[in-house]
């Protein structure tokens, strides 16, 4: 059932085990909008991956949707994904949080995953620790060049779950 909506566009981003895909079926819930996980673009079922151009193509075809939200970071078309929503919604959370996020879910089965993870993969685990000085410096220039977007920035889950109470209270 869709409700009202403050926006058409969204994009969820932030760090590996941060709880991107979480926030984001609990905005697709709220909001009615369409859902979109660059993992399940990105990654086949038999752990490869699509060629860079196959990604770029499908990200091209759901920016070109009237509605969406979009999760995953994936800097390499963070800037296209950025200029085309509306809303903007960043999971900053500390690295334990998301190396702990990360271990959580291992072993379970999840929709933004083709496979079920079951264990720490220690390139994952590199990804998350090099996430503050490797990608968070390209999301706050892209902030700062797309600063006129809603921009919501969350530093903690519970400011995440209150902003989510609080936008669709009266729905």
């Amino acid at each position: 059932m869709r409700r009202e909506i403050i926006f058409e566009k969204a994009i969820v981003i932030g760090c590996p085990g941060a709880g991107k895909s979480t926030f984001a079926k609990k905005l697709r819930d709220y909001s009615g909008l369409p859902l979109f996980y660059l993992d399940l673009l990105w990654h086949r079922p038999d752990r490869t991956t699509v060629s860079r151009e196959t990604f770029d193509r499908e990200v091209d075809e759901i920016l070109s949707c009237k509605e969406w939200i979009i999760d995953g970071c994936y800097v390499s078309t963070l800037e296209k994904r950025m200029a085309a929503c509306e809303a903007v919604f960043l999971l900053d959370y500390p690295i334990e949080v998301c190396l702990d996020g990360a271990l959580k879910r291992i072993g379970k089965k999840r929709e933004d995953m083709p496979w079920v993870e079951e264990e720490m993969d220690e390139e994952l685990r590199q990804w998350i620790a090099d996430f503050p000085e490797r990608d968070m410096p390209v999301i706050q220039t892209l902030l700062q060049k797309y600063q006129t977007k809603e921009i919501h920035i969350f530093h903690e889950r519970a400011e995440a779950d209150r902003y989510l109470k609080e936008a669709y209270r009266d729905s």
